[in-house]
């Protein structure tokens, strides 16, 4: 019963509601289930707190004339989504890739909002039911949506482009992330590229790092590109000039060069998500000025290569999740920052299939190629012989009881390792 009269329904109501703990006044209420919930449960529940309408689709639950059902809840939302995303002509930017998504998107829309009502994905809501509920704020004011797209097996990406359908996109990079789900790199190259495909059926715009040579090598013939990077050949031409420990860059474009810039974020892979953002910031039309504004004073509150400094460390938060790229990206960036003492406090690097214990012993590797102290923290890494870190522990609990007798001081630490981890409760003790 997934039609246009059903999906109406939608546009009586305030919004659309997918957990009972949420429910706003007259939304409408769409029963998903999951491994360990069934909200078709709550269907009554859902009304009683508010909701004007609830899609269920389980008849047992149709009891009330407020109440319709259809055949899958989690396809009637995506499919609403849809339907609501064609009623406006916008660009609609697609964002993928296998680190720096949220990174990209926060300091794309900041750089975007200067100039335009941009809607963009909150958090990193950004999967099969995330992307579709990002999408349902569409309202007319907005100018611009920026979509993050997260993907953790094959034709993920193609289903959320089905949904979403972007006119331009952006792959971050492509690396090992969720090896587990893709079974390769090559799987994981596939997928991500689904984005590329579907710019390219509509005849849309993709934007690209030029310094990045997979990404370069897979752009589709014959569709318009933007591309950054560090040579001259490249759209937006920018310069790292330090890490202090927030990336400092300058940038070019055409005839204009920018000024020094001072950011809030670390990272060298962080200079790359700027040059991203300016470029899309430049493709409309915003003056460069308000570009380095933004970008100059944007700050990450996500864990996502956050500077906290505490009153007996600096910690270089960085514990949202960590896959072999971004954590030798990480570790290699932390590597350039000049300090007297560093630290390192890396957490196990989940869903990586067969690749777990060659992967985790090439970042032993690393941090003892660059000299870097380190404490390892998982199963994974403890059960590596050649771990020869200060302390090698199991979990964050074995951790924090350690560091109530052996203080850490005067440290610049990175904390980087997967949220199954949960390494952010170290911030206190440090």
């Amino acid at each position: 019963m997934n039609n246009p009269a059903t999906f109406d329904l939608f546009y009586e109501c305030t919004g659309v509601c997918t957990d009972t703990r949420n429910i706003v006044q007259d939304c409408l209420f769409i029963c998903l289930k999951g491994e360990n919930f069934d909200a078709n449960e709550f269907a009554f529940k859902a009304l009683e707190l508010g909701a004007k309408y609830v899609i269920v689709d389980d008849s047992k639950f149709c009891d009330d004339s407020r109440i319709f059902l259809t055949d899958n809840s989690l396809h009637f939302l995506q499919q609403l989504a849809n339907f609501h995303r064609k009623k406006f002509d916008v660009p609609v930017i697609g964002i993928t890739g296998s680190n720096g998504k949220t990174s990209s998107k926060e300091l794309i829309h900041a750089v975007l909002s200067t100039s335009y009502n941009t809607l963009a994905t909150i958090g990193n809501l950004n999967n099969h039911i995330g992307v579709p509920l990002t999408l349902l704020r569409l309202n007319e004011k907005h100018q611009i949506a920026v979509i993050e797209m997260g993907a953790n097996r094959p034709h993920d990406i193609q289903e959320l482009c089905e949904i979403a359908e972007p006119n331009m996109g952006i792959i971050t990079n492509i690396g090992k992330a969720h090896l587990e789900g893709f079974g390769s790199f090559e799987g994981v190259l596939k997928t991500k590229k689904e984005l590329y495909d579907s710019v390219q059926q509509s005849q849309g715009i993709i934007v690209y790092n030029n310094d990045d040579e997979t990404l370069a090598a897979h752009i589709p013939q014959q569709i318009k590109n933007l591309s950054y990077g560090t040579q001259s050949n490249a759209f937006t031409w920018g310069e790292l000039i330090e890490l202090n420990p927030f990336v400092c860059l300058k940038w070019k474009n055409g005839n204009y060069e920018s000024p020094i810039i001072e950011t809030k974020m670390i990272g060298k892979y962080n200079f790359y998500n700027f040059l991203a953002a300016i470029t899309f910031g430049l493709h409309f039309n915003i003056e460069p000025e308000k570009i380095n504004a933004a970008i100059s004073n944007y700050e990450p509150t996500n864990k996502r290569s956050q500077i906290v400094r505490t009153d007996k460390n600096t910690l270089i938060l960085d514990c949202y999740n960590a896959n072999p790229t971004s954590m030798r990206s990480a570790i290699e960036s932390f590597a350039l920052i000049e300090h007297p003492n560093k630290l390192a406090i890396i957490g196990d690097m989940l869903e990586l299939g067969s690749e777990s214990n060659i992967e985790h012993q090439n970042v032993i590797e690393l941090t003892n190629q660059h000299q870097i102290e380190k404490i390892t923290v998982g199963p994974i890494f403890k059960g590596i012989s050649e771990n020869n870190a200060i302390y090698k522990v199991t979990d964050t609990h074995e951790l924090l009881a350690i560091l109530q007798n052996n203080p850490i001081d005067d440290q610049l630490i990175l904390i980087k390792g997967s949220r199954g981890i949960g390494l952010e409760v170290l911030e206190k003790a440090l």
